[in-house]
């Protein structure tokens, strides 16, 4: 009788974790599902913010101006170019070692490299190719300044000349990026975790010294 007691126990117990293995499988595909939909409505509202303060920044700035927020624009697709391929290409066990010495940012990282391919997608997919479209944009903008600085002559050469060097710049950028991210990949990793742990924990930090100021009063 006990033994038949004990099959039925061990019975349930295996249903209950074959059920809770299934709902988790479940939840797990329906949030890769979802996953692109986010990824879309992430990348109109990043894209509607940055084309908007690009193109009213250039537009009223003048050439010098709108040369560095060229270079700005650029440079922020190639790092975070290089961020996303340094936590594909990191391990996690580095900064399991990290977390376990309370160092800031590594339990951060740890979640970075288990969600390798979304941030990875967030950083070259999303922002990457947001900075590349609206890069071109401004250098539609600074060719016209050009253009009619130069009295509209040479306009072709000088939206070809000027195409040709934010792809270069872009392309090269991204190509030496990558041999660094590869090469310094945990680094780069803990480095964006303690920047971002900082700011996250920046909020509760100064609310905790506001409330001491009251007891101290």
């Amino acid at each position: 009788m006990d033994n038949d007691d004990s099959d039925i126990h061990l019975h349930k117990d295996k249903s209950v974790v074959k059920n809770n293995k299934t709902k988790n499988s479940k939840n797990n595909k329906n949030h890769r599902d979802r996953w692109p939909l986010v990824v879309t409505g992430i990348a109109f509202l990043i894209s509607s913010i940055m084309s908007f303060i690009s193109e009213t920044t250039i537009q009223s700035a003048d050439l010098f101006i709108a040369w560095i927020i060229l270079i700005i624009i650029i440079a922020i697709g190639v790092i975070f170019d290089i961020i996303g391929v340094a936590v594909t290409a990191s391990k996690e066990a580095p900064f399991h070692a990290r977390s376990a010495r309370k160092m800031p940012g590594a339990a951060l990282a740890v979640q970075f490299v288990r969600n390798a391919n979304k941030v990875s997608s967030f950083c070259n997919d999303v922002i990457g190719d947001i900075a590349g479209v609206i890069s071109g944009a401004a250098g539609a903008v600074i060719a016209g300044k050009l253009i009619v600085l130069a009295d509209n002559s040479y306009d072709m050469v000088i939206s070809i000349m000027l195409s040709a060097g934010i792809a270069s710049l872009t392309i090269g950028g991204k190509a030496l990026g990558k041999n660094y991210a590869i090469n310094n990949s945990e680094e780069i990793v803990y480095r964006v975790a303690y920047i971002l742990d900082i700011i996250i924990k920046s909020p509760k930090y100064l609310i905790s010294l506001m409330r001491r100021e009251r007891k101290d009063l």
